[in-house]
């Protein structure tokens, strides 16, 4: 069962080891997404649903064979919430990255 409370915090140097060792396992000189945005209103909107006490993230792969994320809000009773809001068109990075730091470079 899910409560909504777990604790999902890791730490800036945990995350950009993950994130580093993404890069590392892509080949040489492929592109690839590394993130993806998303607002917080399409955030929120899936977690305002009712019986919603968490997200999903999927990965999934769009017409162009591209990484992309589809968000899904999850119930206590570990279900998706198929027929309410879900997101994807995140706004991939690259192209928009923000400034550089250890996550994204």
């Amino acid at each position: 069962m899910f409560t909504g409370t777990e604790d999902n915090e890791i730490s800036y140097e945990d995350a950009a080891l993950l994130t580093q060792n993404y890069r590392d396992a892509q080949a040489p000189g492929s592109s690839y997404v590394k993130g993806e945005y998303f607002s917080k209103a399409s955030l929120e909107s899936v977690l305002d649903q009712s019986g919603c006490v968490g997200i999903r993230i999927y990965y999934g792969l769009d017409e162009n064979n591209v990484q992309r994320l589809v968000i899904v809000g999850a119930e206590a009773n570990e279900n998706d919430i198929v027929s309410g809001v879900i997101l994807e068109h995140g706004k991939a990075c690259p192209p928009i990255c923000g400034s550089t730091n250890n996550l994204n470079s």
